[in-house]
């Protein structure tokens, strides 16, 4: 007897026996398949499904390196319907025609190769991205071919029409959901489409690192661009202007809310959209990466009645997620909790969220100015970004506020100085501010392919000088696996510089000291810096050397 999905994904170590025990519950519980149990409970990905289902029918999984399409294969079957289905056709031989897709169970797919070609189709298994590789290398010159599928778009007005309608293609929307369909399968939190002359660019940002994918032909760009326009309800027509959108979107049993950039470049449009997975995103203290003892400080600074907590750091070096974590440890019926961002990146029941629209004059300080007459007990500003904000948030913090906001400075004794370049007087900035934590996120090691390894005696040095103590002889390292494609790292995890205000240091703010004296005192009080957390962290096996370099270089 064949074995079954979940057996299988067991064996290949990619799911463990309570996985696969609670998602049989919950399948005898509702009565759904075992395989969409797996995806809704996040033990697998679809490619981990598809390749299994394709393994528990007996379809065979071919190296994709071997995959060759012969081009009497390739001539069976046009252009448009192997695009619209996703798949390619390898070989004939007597009545059956060998053709390899992602989704082994697609009869739809099948019945439709059956009824063009009069031959029986063969399934064979292959990823999404071998597909779209094989697809842009077979049927590239046959698309220029044929009148029906996509052409040249010139720059003019009198194109928006025949614009809008390619962007409503099955072709068209069928690709750029593969590439949100990629991108939230591998766990990317941006994806980038950039055009140059004589090619396009598909990127992901996946653990805070660009990798390259197969793009959309370039020809078809401007409809992609197009389609991605009507779902964020942007002007189709309007080419010479940035514009910002948003798309809320249901991506195989995840609920992401999609910002979207498009800004008008030497050769088309570039598209930057950040993908934010509602259902996967995971707010808890516990999972950032917190040590032990930092955490029990941080959760103490947060329970406080007043004050005001800052996190800083870089563009998406996780402020907001960590915040979040914190309202969501602290939460409970008996708080008012208001939050006003740019935009609300979480929804969160319970808590009042008040998103920024500047077209209206709904700013950051006239929003926070309403908050504080709803008599709120904690408040989070998602930015400080002017020296009005600063200075109403700082006033809440000094009148029974609990106050939560972020500032981009690259470490925590700089923020008390960026708030005074603000205009924030520093006998308030020494009386309102409890504590600042800036933050950085670095790749976390893949668990699946751990291996030991002599780190460079330099690199022995560094961590000595920095650390106080000398380092073992041997860390760990990711070798690469496919679980983590080939890269060693799989999530990320937090580096964490926390300054808590003691007497002493809210002196030093009163007589205006710089940011480097009061990283001076804080050390000597025990402040850890980012690169001495880092360093901890790859002691314990979490990240490695070169990453806590790339993420705090900055900061030496």
């Amino acid at each position: 007897m064949a074995p079954n999905v979940g057996e299988i994904l067991l064996r290949s170590g990619e799911l463990n026996a309570e996985q696969l025990e609670r998602a049989h519950r919950e399948r005898d519980r509702s009565g759904q398949p075992l395989s969409e149990m797996l995806l809704r409970l996040g033990y697998c990905d679809e490619e981990q499904l598809q390749r299994a289902l394709a393994e528990s029918l007996g379809i065979p999984s071919p190296e994709p390196d071997t995959l060759a399409p012969d081009a009497e294969a390739l001539a069976l079957l046009p252009a448009t319907l192997a695009q619209k289905h996703q798949l390619v056709p390898l070989t004939r031989q007597n009545g059956s025609l060998t053709v390899a897709l992602s989704e082994p169970l697609n009869l739809t797919a099948l019945d439709d190769v059956r009824l063009a070609t009069g031959l029986q189709p063969q399934p064979v298994y292959a990823d999404a991205d071998t597909i779209r590789r094989l697809l842009m290398e077979c049927y590239n010159d046959d698309e220029e071919a044929e009148e029906e599928d996509v052409s040249v778009v010139q720059e003019g007005e009198d194109n928006v029409v025949e614009l809008q309608r390619l962007a409503r293609e099955a072709l068209v929307v069928r690709l750029v959901n593969n590439i949100l369909r990629d991108a939230v399968r591998h766990r990317a939190s941006d994806v980038h489409i950039e055009s140059f002359e004589d090619r396009v660019q598909l990127r992901f940002r996946v653990d805070g690192v660009l990798h390259e994918f197969s793009p959309p032909p370039q020809r078809m760009v401007p409809a992609v661009i197009s389609r991605i326009k009507i779902l964020a309800d942007l002007d189709i027509a309007e080419r010479r202007l940035p514009q910002d959108g948003r798309i809320r979107m249901h991506v195989m049993g995840h609920d992401v809310d999609i910002r979207v950039s498009i800004v008008p470049t030497l050769h088309g449009e570039a598209v930057v959209m950040r993908l934010l997975d509602q259902s996967s995103t995971r707010l808890d203290l516990t999972d950032l990466g917190f040590e032990g003892n930092d955490r029990k400080l941080f959760e103490h600074l947060i329970r406080r009645p007043y004050g005001m907590l800052l996190v800083t750091g870089p563009t998406g070096s996780g402020k907001t997620t960590t915040l979040y974590a914190a309202l969501k440890r602290i939460y409970t019926g008996e708080k008012k909790i208001i939050t006003i961002e740019d935009p609300v990146e979480y929804q969160f029941s319970g808590v009042n969220q008040i998103q920024v629209r500047e077209q209206i004059g709904l700013t950051f300080s006239r929003g926070l100015r309403s908050i504080v007459r709803q008599d709120p007990d904690i408040i989070m500003v998602g930015e400080i970004r002017d020296g009005e904000t600063a200075d109403i948030a700082v006033h809440a913090a000094l009148t029974g506020h609990m106050v939560f906001s972020t500032l981009h400075t690259n470490d925590a004794p700089g923020a008390i100085s960026r708030l005074m370049d603000m205009g924030v007087e520093a006998y308030l900035a020494a009386s309102s501010v409890d504590a600042v934590m800036a933050q950085r996120l670095a790749r976390h090691l893949c668990p699946d392919c751990l291996e030991e390894y002599a780190p460079a005696p330099e690199e022995r040095r560094l961590m000595a000088e920095e650390l106080g103590s000398e380092p073992p002889e041997t860390l760990q390292q990711g070798s690469g696996c496919s679980r983590c494609r080939f890269t060693g790292y799989s999530g990320r995890i937090g580096l964490f510089e926390m300054m808590v205000m003691t007497s002493e240091l809210r002196q030093l703010v009163m007589d205006q000291a710089s940011a480097g004296q009061l990283r001076t005192v804080a050390q000597q009080q025990g402040m850890k810096t980012l690169r001495q957390d880092g360093w901890r962290k790859v002691l314990a096996g979490q990240t490695t050397i070169e990453e806590v370099l790339r993420v705090t270089t900055e900061d030496d």
